[in-house]
């Protein structure tokens, strides 16, 4: 039976009156859902525990969820869809985005000097005295990229090591087998690796290249674009977090905060915090910049990518300008 005008036209003016309200509930439950982010155990993003633990996002008016991974599976997490942002470096974002994770690099957390490393067992004095030897690194992330540099700048290439592909992670074991003389690890993990193997000690670190490694707060473009507002406010806690860690009053409480989340001392993690550079954002902005070196985001980034590719950790090169936005670090006073 067909409905009278009469009807139809109560029935447009109440659905017309309702939606406003029910569009409306949606975009704030929309609001509501928190920020996503997964962070694993490198001083440059454990510091974002300080915030965390003093309620600073609540405070900026930002709700953000952090969840905390091994390294690898925050990355595994962020492909899947799972995460709206991940702390990773400025070269595992490319090899992220080649898997299907793409990203852009809201900003920098810091770039590592000193605590990635080649450590190699006591025996061993430098670089040259690996050549024939077992080297164990995560293939295709930064230590390997480190390794093939310290072996450059040592005359030699990857032909001249055996290379054995490992799990940053698991390096502190692997390090302790007899035929391994090297492994490629950051802290703490190349810490607990030099634990594993009394006497030995670093051949070369990222204090040899800084700017080889930056580490980013890698977020999902649609994550970036439907929550500028939010990411904004998030940038600008993390300046926040720097100032807290750097001020000589407040560094004790910071660090006592960041080795719980790590899980040791306040006394062993101090020492990490000289291998890590952290970056205010006015830092930052000076390394947000085109360039062809390694003080420019970008530069360094493309290194990476020549390294991501000779070495087939994926196919063909990356645009690494589509990963680059520095609009957003731009945009935080």
């Amino acid at each position: 039976m067909k409905k009278s005008l009469a009807s139809v036209g109560v029935g447009r003016w109440i659905r017309n009156l309702l939606l406003p309200v029910v569009a409306s509930c949606s975009l704030a439950t929309h609001a509501a859902e928190p920020l996503k982010v997964g962070y694993s155990d490198w001083p440059g993003w454990v510091a974002w525990q300080v915030a965390i633990d003093k309620g600073w996002f609540k405070e900026a008016g930002v709700d953000v969820k952090f969840d905390w991974f091994d390294y690898s599976a925050s990355m595994d997490a962020f492909a899947a869809g799972k995460l709206d942002a991940v702390t990773m470096t400025n070269g595992d974002a490319l090899v992220t985005g080649a898997g299907g994770g793409k990203s852009v690099m809201l900003m920098l957390t810091d770039y590592s000097n000193g605590n990635d490393m080649i450590v190699a067992k006591g025996n061993i004095k430098s670089v040259k005295d690996l050549k024939g030897k077992k080297v164990a690194v995560e293939m295709g992330l930064v230590e390997h990229l480190l390794l093939l540099n310290a072996l450059k700048k040592a005359g030699m290439s990857e032909s001249d090591v055996k290379l054995v592909n490992a799990k940053t992670n698991e390096m502190p074991q692997v390090f302790a087998a007899a035929d391994i003389a090297a492994v490629g690890a950051w802290q703490p993990v190349s810490g607990q690796a030099m634990k594993a193997a009394p006497g030995s000690h670093p051949v070369y670190t990222s204090a040899n290249e800084p700017g080889l490694i930056y580490d980013v707060l890698a977020v999902s473009p649609r994550s970036a674009k439907a929550r500028r507002a939010d990411w904004l406010k998030v940038m600008k806690v993390w300046d926040r977090v720097v100032a807290y860690i750097e001020d000589p009053k407040t560094q004790p409480d910071a660090v006592k905060i960041m080795a719980a989340r790590s899980g040791g001392s306040a006394e062993q993690y101090l020492p990490l915090l000289k291998g890590t550079k952290l970056l205010s954002i006015a830092d930052a902005k000076k390394i947000y910049v085109k360039g062809a070196g390694l003080n420019s985001l970008y530069g360094s980034t493309q290194i990476v990518n020549t390294f991501n590719v000779a070495n087939k950790v994926y196919d063909k090169s990356q645009d690494v300008d589509s990963y680059l936005d520095p609009s957003y670090l731009n945009a935080v006073k």
